[in-house]
């Protein structure tokens, strides 16, 4: 496929390295992989930080239909999850706290609800003008 251009959105190096050994490796027995994983991971990126549409995907990525695959895959398999994981645990090492968070704070604008929900908890009752006129 020769190179592509570069974008803002492609992994460094060092990043590349450090996520390498999550990416699960080709099933055994099957057909040997044939798309750079670390190429696919760029196209997911560039996606979800531009915003494009899947079959908008720059031609010099892997088919769309492969970058959709492999989000897919990885998504349903939990991979995404620990890779956020992972780089959650390196980011609170470097800020010398413990690596994964003890306690979790709620305020109470987060947990109000009412018994309708939704925006009808929010909206002012509406009354029809047939009520009203009884």
């Amino acid at each position: 496929m020769g190179k592509r251009n570069t974008y803002p959105s492609d992994l460094a190096d060092d990043q590349w390295n450090r996520i390498r050994s999550l990416i699960p490796a080709p099933k055994p027995g099957g057909r040997p992989r044939e798309v750079d994983m670390r190429e696919i991971v760029n196209a997911i990126l560039y996606l979800l930080r531009t915003g494009c549409a899947w079959r908008l995907l720059p031609h010099d990525f892997a088919p769309w239909g492969t970058v959709h695959y492999y989000y897919w895959l990885y998504r349903r398999t939990g991979v995404w999850q620990r890779i956020h994981d992972t780089l959650r645990e390196d980011v609170r090492r470097q800020a010398g706290r413990e690596p994964t968070p003890s306690a979790a704070i709620i305020d109470s604008q987060s947990v109000k609800t009412t018994e309708k929900g939704g925006s009808a908890a929010t909206m002012r009752e509406k009354r029809s003008w047939a009520a009203n006129a009884t």
